[in-house]
């Protein structure tokens, strides 16, 4: 199957891509990532006792504010006016998981809101605990559902 560009216009120049035409849809993006670290600073950190404070809630928040400001961080990024963004953590056994959500009605999709939102929720675990643990490792980062729009629905295997 060979796709067209999308993000390419006759001439071969990058182009914000015009979904003005695309009927608006209930969207929804679920991504996720993981953290691993050393059992000392998981446990300081699950203790609540980093040096830097809270660093879940500081995480979740900056996930937040991320997703809120894809369309200024990936280039040809549509601006979405989005109705709900949602960054959980669960506690592994060498690490945490991160678990974002961005939910809107618009004519494109959330998948790149929850993606960066994911992202900068790890990036901020890792600066609240580098203190802690130098050598943590991001990574798994991907998207794991999406809904709504012409493509409908898809989930990761």
């Amino acid at each position: 199957m060979t796709l067209k560009p999308t993000h390419l216009d006759q001439t071969g120049a990058a182009h914000m891509v015009d979904v003005g035409a695309k009927p608006a849809t209930q969207r929804r993006a679920i991504a996720s990532g993981r953290i691993t670290m050393s059992t000392d600073a998981l446990e300081t950190i699950r203790d609540g006792n980093a040096p830097k404070g809270d660093v879940l809630s500081t995480a979740r928040i900056a996930g937040i504010m991320a997703a809120k400001r894809t369309a200024d961080l990936i280039p040809l990024c549509h601006p979405l006016a989005l109705t709900k963004v949602g960054v959980d953590f669960a506690w592994e056994y060498n690490g945490i998981t991160v678990t974002a959500t961005a939910e809107t009605k618009g004519q494109t999709g959330v998948e790149m809101e929850a993606l960066t939102a994911a992202s900068v929720a790890l990036l901020t675990l890792y600066d609240m605990a580098k203190a802690l643990d130098r050598a943590m490792v991001l990574g798994d980062i991907r998207l794991l559902e999406k809904s709504g729009g012409r493509s409908g629905d898809w989930r990761a295997q």
